[in-house]
Formats: structure tokens, sequence, C-alpha cells
């Protein structure tokens, strides 16, 4: 008689590897933070406030600052703004700690771009807008006389910037938007994520020609099939021509709301699931502090950072033997403050242990009126309903984990 597997039996069961294994890029350093390498997927957002009201930027930098941003953007649309940076850097200094900073330069910003170098950690460029040509409605054709005659402009522009950078060990972030590509860049590829690649892959050879690798890309547009396309094709493309440059995951554009956050989930966690990306921002069309708790559920359901604890339910049945969601939010509201911790509530007896098998501490239903609790596979002690909330956190404090909020 043949003898069936015991899928109990793991000792000789092949094991799949369930680690997220990311793409090996060099590490790029911004301010006291390292995008790349080894490092952590560093999570990103941009201030709203105007960079010349030196005191509502610094208290905004501060508020994303605490809340976990670990790099905050800022938008610089005149030499007015830039200077500004510098009292917005000495003031952080001053009254709270030095924060990595990124700024936006855009449209024929040399002077723009040189003074912003002096006061922030990172410039992000968008090679469709750094050199602004005015598109000619009338155009059929682009010759390689005027794509080359651009590119020696675009280099020309361009050089003063990195060799800042360059000699002040600061870095570059090259952004390319989907909606914003060049018009020689559409005339030559179309509207395509080859096109965006192919834009980044150009500022990319200007950069390496003046011995400047200090960069991360980013390639973002606001339909997430588009996003994944290109960058797929950029990791493509910088395999087959050994570059490692940090890559900067978005949608852009996302929206607000639940589904901005499922958009922005659908195209970050799946390219950070392929091992691609080494930082993020989830763009929303709400206030910046909002996108943070976004970029950290990202990276804690794929295993990327542990931040917050981890709770584990099941989604409540017939065989239920409490209020699965009133007692998972008072589970939540005792133990959200937490970190690194696995907590499993589950409604009854028969997938509860072996669905909360890797957690931390169980919360399991096991018959009317009264609660299990688990330290990992074991069952510690049975307690009334009404006490099984103390209780978890008397297990908690037994353990030494608990730390008030």
């Amino acid at each position: 008689m043949q003898t069936l597997p015991n899928p109990q039996n793991t000792s000789t069961a092949p094991q799949i590897d369930t680690t997220i294994h990311r793409r090996k890029t060099r590490p790029v350093p911004v301010g006291d933070v390292t995008i790349g390498g080894a490092h952590p997927v560093v999570v990103q957002s941009m201030i709203n406030e105007d960079t010349l009201d030196v005191d509502s930027s610094v208290a905004a930098i501060r508020d994303l600052h605490e809340q976990g941003c670990e790099i905050v953007r800022v938008t610089v649309p005149s030499l007015a703004h830039a200077k500004a940076l510098a009292g917005i850097k000495q003031k952080l200094a001053e009254t709270y700690q030095p924060v990595p900073l990124v700024a936006d330069v855009h449209h024929n910003g040399m002077k723009i771009a040189l003074e912003v170098a002096k006061h922030v950690d990172k410039v992000r460029v968008n090679p469709g807008l750094y050199v602004f040509e005015k598109p000619k409605g009338d155009r059929t054709e682009y010759t390689q006389a005027e794509f080359d005659e651009i590119g020696t402009k675009i280099r020309q522009t361009l050089e003063p910037l990195v060799v800042s950078l360059r000699d002040q060990g600061k870095a570059m972030r090259i952004g390319v938007n989907h909606g914003s590509l060049a018009e020689r860049m559409l005339f030559t590829y179309g509207d395509t994520p080859e096109g965006m690649v192919e834009s980044a892959l150009e500022f990319i050879r200007i950069c390496e020609s003046l011995d400047f690798y200090n960069l991360v890309i980013s390639l973002k547009a606001s339909r997430v099939p588009v996003m994944l396309a290109a960058y797929h094709l950029m990791v493509q493309r910088m395999d087959e021509l050994g570059m490692n440059y940090p890559l900067h995951l978005g949608v852009t554009e996302a929206g607000d709301g639940e589904y901005g956050r499922i958009k922005s989930t659908a195209g970050i966690g799946t390219l950070l699931a392929e091992g691609i990306g080494d930082t993020i921002r989830v763009s929303l069309t709400e206030s910046p502090e909002k996108e943070i708790p976004a970029c950290y559920n990202i990276l804690q359901s794929l295993g990327l950072r542990k931040t917050m604890v981890e709770y584990v339910a099941c989604p409540s049945c017939g065989r239920t033997l409490f209020n699965l969601e009133d007692v998972l939010k008072e589970v939540r509201e005792a133990t959200s403050h937490l970190s690194g911790l696995d907590i499993a509530v589950m409604g009854c007896i028969v997938n509860g242990p072996g669905e909360m098998a890797d957690a931390d501490y169980g919360y399991v239903g096991k018959q009317p009126g009264y609660i299990s609790l688990y330290r990992g596979k074991e069952e510690i002690k049975k307690v009334p309903e009404s006490q099984g909330v103390e209780e978890l956190i008397n297990l908690i404090k037994a353990d030494g984990r608990w730390v008030d909020p």
C-alpha cells in the first residue's frame, strides 16, 4: 500500500524560501540615511508648505520625521526658495535635529540647482523638465541633429550640478515621470516605458562620464501597469549595462482614500515582492503625514520592515465564539504602541492554533465565555472572556516585552 506524505511532518518536507531577496544595489548616502545596499527600504514623503515660510516648513518636516518619514522632500521653484533652505536646515539643527532633505529642481534651474545643492542632501531632477523645450505643434519629426543638440544643452546645464554634488558627497535622484516626458523622447520612443527608461539612461550616462555615481532612479506613472513595465525595463537595461543604482518606487498622482492606497500598494508592493526597490513614497492627495502609515503597512506586510505589531485575525465564521471585530479592536487599542510582535486573535479552536503558529502570542476562543492565551504554540492559560485582554497584557509583561504607551 502506498504511504501518503504527512503534511504535518516537516522534517523531510522540502523547505520553500519565503524570504524576499532584494536586488543588489549600490549604497547611496542621503544625509545620515543610506538608500540601497543592504540597508532597509527607506520611507519618504514631501511637505506641502511654501519653502519661503521657514517656520512652517520646519514644523512640517519635523512632524513627518517624528512619524517615521526618513527623508523629506521640498520644492524649490525659485532662487529665493533655494536660499530659504539654508534657514530651514539651520533651524532644524537648532530646534530639533538634522533631517535628510531632498529638493526638486525644474525648468532650466542651473542657478537654483547650484544654490540648493549647498543646503540639501539630495537634488531631484526630472529629465523631461530640467531643460525645458517648448513643444512645436507643427513638428512631424525630430532629426538626429536636433536630438543631439538638445542632448548637448542638457549636459552643459547638468554638469555644474553634478560636479557640485559629486564634490560634496551628496546625491541626485533622476526622477522620470510618464506624464512629463520631453518632446524629443516622445517623438523618438513614443509615450512608452521605453521612453521613460531612455530618459533616465541619458542622465545617468552624463553623471557617469563625470565620475558621479550617487544616483537614485525613479520612473513613476499614474497608471500601475505603465509604472511596473517601466521599472521592469529599467532593471533589465541596468543589468545589461552593468549598473546597480537603487530605485525609488512610487505611483504618482495615486489619488486619495482607500483607492489611492490600494493603487499605490498594487504598484509598490508588486515590485518590492520581486526584490525591486530601495526607497518608497506613497503619493496621496491628502496631508503628507497620512502617507507614512501606508508606506510602513506595505513594508510590514512583505516582511521588509518590522515597525509595528503584526495582527493575525481570522475573517470570522459561524464557529466564532466571541465578537471578533470588537475583540480585535480592543486588543489593537491595548497593544498597538508596541513594536516587533505578532499577535493572533482567532475566533475558534478549529483553525486557531494552526493559523497562528508563527505568532508570538495568541488569543483564541476555545469555549463559550473563555479565552485561551498562547505563547507561540503553547497554551499558557484559560481565562474568562472579560479578562482576556488584561491577561494578554500580563503575559506580555511577564515575558519582559511590554513597554508603557
